[in-house]
């Protein structure tokens, strides 16, 4: 069942649907680091020790994470202060 590759995209898919449902960038990067693993499978790289997938897993859902988390930047506060009027 784990070396099955559309299982990979599809738990992938429903973690990108959980994600649009509580918003946060919580389940992209796990969303991602599936579906690659599914591809990955499905192309033929990688054989069905599940072991192995789930490194493979922890590390591409890791690397999403890190990249959202630089390329979508890190909420330094809800409350926006402003610091010079907008009439000056």
């Amino acid at each position: 069942m784990w070396a099955t590759w559309w299982i990979w995209v599809a738990g992938g898919f429903m973690l990108g649907v959980l994600e649009v449902l509580a918003p946060g960038f919580i389940f992209l990067g796990f969303a991602i680091g599936s579906v690659l693993t599914g591809v990955l499978i499905g192309i033929g790289l990688v054989g069905g020790n599940l072991p192995l997938l789930l490194v493979i897993f922890a590390v591409a859902s890791l690397i999403a994470w890190l990249a959202l988390r630089k390329t979508m930047g890190v909420r330094e506060g809800q409350v926006k202060v402003w610091d010079r009027d907008i009439n000056d």
